[in-house]
């Protein structure tokens, strides 16, 4: 059974008329909930809220104060606007000023480090911060923390996914803001920057190996809060065409961070960009692959299948909100792991999670290759 507290208008869809913020909330009123929907415009968000029989309200996040107000009655905030590397902050503050549980559904590595370093002010205040509660983290998250737990002393963490089909217009435009910066990895307990395509790797998915090339995913982040690890890569699986392509845009990367350039890509973004229908949602899958070694080179290794990445975060952020609601999770910065426990992911429908595939020595292992390259760009 449903916990009351989750059915109630005690929290709020934030970017409800965002393509995954609609999504989650059409699945929540499926359910018998009715969350406070929201957004930037009124003419955006109150069609969709009248559709569904929701409350709604129509505000910017600006001053902290103003968005307390528009908090008041609720409980947690499920934050869905991108890209969050600018939105994330005033709702973050809002909360906080409201004593308001924050979750949202990014996969930017700048949220998550900003978020972990507001711990001690979320604590004061009551509340929980937990980014990351759609397809960026939960699933990478839960195995890394699972691996973790096989094996104490990892040194490394490797992880890699695939099956991404096509993206929303807030996930690509949020690439797009990421492209300047480059590649991430950590390094020794630290976040450091590569270029991008920095390293390419055969990955033993549970179906099949797949060629894979290292991104600046939230677990570069995530992972480490989470385990303690001090070195993590985390891959995509990609053809070699479009591992090609991503390694001649490195000479560009400062080009295409040029303010008219962003703009003008940004509305071809929004122009042409639409996300999965709702067949490719139902019937696509995709595939997590990890693998923990300790410095003298014990290894555990796992693969976790889920359903396709926009249908998994409306069913994660959902379940994420059910239990914020429903109370026990200690006030502060949360990684989903930490919140919920490693096996969170194996309560979610349609995810196989299979911990371990594997234990050998290092040097038996496939092991990513480095792609020449200088140490930045």
């Amino acid at each position: 059974m449903e916990p009351a507290q989750a059915t109630s208008t005690e929290w709020m869809i934030y970017g409800a008329n965002g393509y995954t913020g609609e999504l989650i909330a059409a699945e929540a009123v499926a359910r018998g909930w009715r969350p406070v929907l929201a957004g930037r415009r009124e003419e955006a968000v109150r069609p969709i809220a009248e559709r569904l029989g929701c409350p709604w309200r129509a505000f910017e996040l600006g001053e902290a104060a103003d968005v307390a107000r528009q908090l008041e009655g609720v409980k947690a905030l499920l934050h869905c606007a991108g890209p969050f590397s600018r939105t994330s902050r005033p709702a973050v503050d809002g909360c906080l000023a409201a004593h308001v549980h924050y979750l949202d559904i990014t996969g930017e590595i700048v949220v998550f480090e900003e978020c972990q370093r507001r711990g001690d002010e979320a604590r004061a205040a009551g509340c929980v911060l937990l980014p990351g509660v759609g397809f960026d983290v939960v699933p990478t998250d839960c195995l890394a923390a699972s691996l973790a737990l096989l094996l104490p002393d990892a040194h490394e963490l490797a992880l890699a996914w695939y099956g991404m089909g096509s993206a929303s217009k807030g996930t690509a435009k949020t690439m797009l803001e990421g492209i300047p910066a480059g590649g991430a990895i950590r390094k020794d307990g630290v976040i450091t920057r590569v270029p991008l395509g920095w390293k390419t790797a055969n990955i033993p998915f549970h179906d099949k190996t797949r060629l894979a090339v290292t991104i600046p995913w939230g677990d570069v982040s995530t992972a480490y809060h989470s385990t303690g690890i001090p070195n993590i890569e985390v891959y995509l699986a990609q053809p070699p065409r479009l591992i090609r392509a991503m390694k001649m845009v490195r000479p560009f990367r400062k080009l295409i961070g040029l303010g008219p350039v962003q703009n003008m890509l940004a509305r071809r973004i929004e122009a042409r960009v639409k996300g999965p229908d709702a067949d490719a949602r139902a019937s696509g899958q995709s595939e997590i692959w990890g693998r923990a070694r300790s410095a003298a080179g014990a290894e555990v290794e796992g693969t976790l299948t889920t359903p396709e990445g926009y249908r998994l975060t409306v069913l994660t952020a959902l379940a994420s909100i059910q239990r914020i609601m429903a109370g026990g999770v200690a006030p502060g910065a949360h990684t989903p792991s930490t919140a919920f426990g490693a096996g969170f992911i194996a309560t979610i429908e349609g995810c196989t999670l299979r911990v371990p595939v594997r234990r050998s020595a290092a040097a038996t292992a496939p092991g990513p290759r480095q792609d020449p390259a200088s140490p930045a760009g």
